[in-house]
């Protein structure tokens, strides 16, 4: 039967699609077996380039090592000469040793052949967590179907290895550095603790002991077992708990009150009549100086966070790091750089051999401009108040004093510290973990000697002038509606000594609306408000206006008496007051340096001299005339200048149930003072305590042993 030419047609075509498909799929299969081909050249590349001789070999497995490609090492053995070294083995054994000790940048030279005994000679040398390590080496090929097989052994790794050795890494741990007072005093440093642990195998009734052992520790239990859940926990491991205080420390430097020392070793007396726990002694960071611990600060142990976000910064899982204050200000000074030791033990783990040794770089000594002394007599007075000081030098700009209260104990976080201990400090309504040195606070009646002094500088005020007599209120003008300044003194005359003296609100109201609003807002900003303080420590920064600038007539006349919105630092106030000691200049503060180190101007002339001492002759006044507001600081054996403040915080100008924060600024008038001293204090919630009376009676003491 004959086929039609459409039937004849369509068999051809399909003919030729399909020849047409198998000569595409040879082509691709082909394509496949060139690039599997070349892929598998990628990694023996070398190899076989260099397989004409044993020195080339040698060069094409080093090159494998440099790239950590075991496999293709295990590749290039001869397996019977290398002991019949099984794949895993050999990849365990060299991946361990090379990459624990961090091994990089290889380098092999002067390779040379020696036919005679077929040994190829060669150098090594490549960088280590250690530092550098270099040896002269010989590998031994063997000639297999026209191809070189090394004969491996673990002294190709090291010449001194063998197979029952093992190389070890040991970190050399950098001492941190302390951090010392001006006179050497040990603000952080290195201190003794004791380390309470169980030996699990010792246990006798394990529920019962576990919960006695967690009740005794303030730990959760969940969290005791845990520690004896790990992998590595043997009968016979010491499993480390909590570090707790050295009873002996305690009793050798009384740093602690006595009751609290006899309930510690109580405590630690308690845990010592349970089956299987051991006390013993660690190095800990310590803190002496509580009085300090907002300044100072503490370190943690590094948390995986920690570790990732300073990774290659050389923080290993049992470093420390500064979490607040000068420990984590000056983290990079005081840490310094952890060491590396790489050696050999044989297999009664005894060193044979050291390979590579870089030795620590112990962290720098942080000294401070503080007193130690000073931050404690302070600490002392008001560690019952929310409070905050700062103390300088009005000569050098040296701070000599920063302290917050109440406080914390520092040492608590290196302890460990119970999560009702946690709880207990994060829910105290007084905020213990506040710093309140950094914040910004309404400074009061302080703030009027620098009114004072803008006054001055500006021509707006004639200090002889007699305001005249407004009684203890005043307003302006009707405009002001229900609003009236206040003050607490009718006095005459009305000039700025006396109005120093009798701490008058109203004479000030007044020479503010006379400096007016934006000569006003020119000359704080000149001052360093709106601006960042030079400074260490990055404080708070002042303002005088919650806006951009003053809005009211009636805000600027508060401003006068540190009212308004009126918000600065206590430092910040300290150094503007240095420059009624200085002559004009304010003083750029300093938390560090050498104590010789030449004071530095933070603004030049910020006063004429002039004005600066017309202003220092009012504060001398303040304390040391009888009718002066700090008068109760008056000494017969040097010369003080102050002010005293008291600011209204409340919600509004209707609120009359705000509370009142108590200011004292105080400070050496005579340039000859043996121990100068500028000082401004503030305490919260002083109203109904004496305001300001308040914490001038807390100064004076601390004055009386300071001088």
């Amino acid at each position: 039967m004959k086929k039609n030419n459409h039937t004849i047609k369509n068999t051809k075509t399909k003919h030729l699609l399909l020849a047409s498909i198998l000569l595409i799929g040879a082509a691709l299969f082909s394509i496949l077996l060139l690039l599997l081909h070349l892929h598998k050249a990628t990694k023996p590349d070398k190899i076989q380039k260099r397989q004409e001789n044993p020195a080339d070999c040698l060069l094409a497995y080093m090159d494998c090592v440099a790239a950590k490609d075991y496999e293709a090492m295990y590749a290039m053995l001869d397996i019977e000469a290398s002991g019949n070294i099984a794949k895993e083995d050999f990849i365990n054994r060299n991946s361990a040793i090379y990459e624990g000790i961090e091994m990089q940048n290889m380098r092999i030279t002067n390779v040379r052949y020696d036919k005679e005994n077929e040994i190829v000679c060669y150098e090594t040398a490549f960088d280590t967590a250690a530092g550098e390590i270099c040896f002269e080496n010989e590998a031994y090929f063997q000639k297999t179907d026209d191809t070189y097989k090394l004969s491996w052994t673990d002294a190709l790794i090291f010449p001194q290895l063998r197979k029952t050795d093992k190389v070890r890494v040991a970190v050399l741990e950098a001492e941190r550095g302390e951090i010392l007072d001006r006179n050497g005093r040990v603000l952080a440093g290195l201190g003794t603790a004791a380390l309470v642990g169980i030996v699990p195998g010792k246990l006798q009734d394990e529920t019962a002991d576990l919960a006695k052992i967690a009740k005794l520790l303030e730990m959760e239990q969940e969290a005791v077992e845990k520690k004896l859940d790990a992998g590595w926990v043997k009968e016979d491991s010491f499993v480390p708990l909590r570090t707790l205080p050295s009873v002996k420390e305690i009793e050798l430097l009384s740093l602690e009150p006595k009751a609290e020392m006899v309930k510690e070793k109580e405590r630690q007396e308690k845990l010592l009549n349970i089956p299987g726990i051991m006390i013993g002694e660690t190095e800990i960071r310590e803190y002496p100086y509580k009085e300090a611990a907002h300044l100072v600060g503490y370190v943690q142990n590094v948390t995986a966070e920690d570790l990732k976000e300073h990774e290659g910064e050389g923080y290993t899982a049992n470093s420390v790091i500064g979490r607040t204050g000068m420990e984590g200000l000056f983290e990079k000074q005081l840490k310094g750089n952890n060491g590396c030791r790489i050696y050999v033990t044989n297999q009664d783990n005894r060193e044979i051999a050291q390979l590579a040794k870089k030795d620590a770089q112990h962290g720098t000594d942080l000294t401070l401009t503080i007193d130690a002394k000073l931050q404690v007599s302070l600490y002392e007075q008001f560690q019952d108040d929310q409070s905050c000081t700062a103390a300088i030098d009005p000569g050098t700009g040296e701070v000599l004093a920063l302290v917050s209260t109440p406080a914390f104990d520092n040492n608590d976080f290196i302890m460990g510290m119970s999560q009702e201990q946690w709880k207990i400090l994060n829910e105290d309504e007084k905020k213990p973990l506040y710093n309140r040195f950094r914040q910004v606070w309404s400074p009061g009646s302080t703030f009027k000697p620098v009114i004072a002094a803008i006054g001055l500088e500006t021509g707006a005020l004639n200090p002889e002038e007699d305001f005249g007599s407004e009684g203890l209120s005043w307003q302006k003008d009707a405009s002001w509606g229900a609003y009236h300044v206040t003050t607490l003194h009718d006095y005459a005359p009305v000039v700025m000594d006396n109005a120093l003296i009798w701490s008058d609100n109203i004479y000030f109201a007044k020479t503010a609306l006379k400096i007016g609003a934006t000569q006003l807002e020119n000359s704080l900003i000149t001052l360093g408000f709106t601006n960042k303080m030079p400074f260490e420590i990055t404080m708070a920064t002042a303002q005088f206006s919650n806006e951009e600038h003053i809005q009211t007539e009636i805000q600027l006349a508060d401003s006068g008496y540190g009212q308004g919105q009126i918000l600065i630092n206590p430092l910040h106030l300290a150094c503007i007051y240095s420059a009624f000691y200085n002559d004009g200049t304010i003083l750029t503060p300093r938390l560090t340096g050498k104590q010789e180190q030449l004071p530095k101007a933070w603004i030049t002339d910020a006063f004429s001299k002039e004005t600066a001492n017309r202003v220092l002759e009012g504060l001398i006044q303040v304390v040391n005339n009888p009718d002066g507001t700090g008068y109760a600081l008056h000494r017969e054996d040097l010369v003080l200048a102050g002010k005293t403040g008291t600011a209204e915080i409340k919600a509004s100008k209707e609120d009359t149930t705000g509370t009142e924060l108590g200011w004292m600024a105080v400070f050496t008038a005579q340039q000859d003072a043996a121990r100068p001293l500028l000082m401004v204090s503030m305490t919260e919630d002083v109203k109904g305590r004496g305001g300001s009376g308040y914490v001038v009676q807390k100064v004076k003491k601390v004055l009386d042993q300071w001088f």
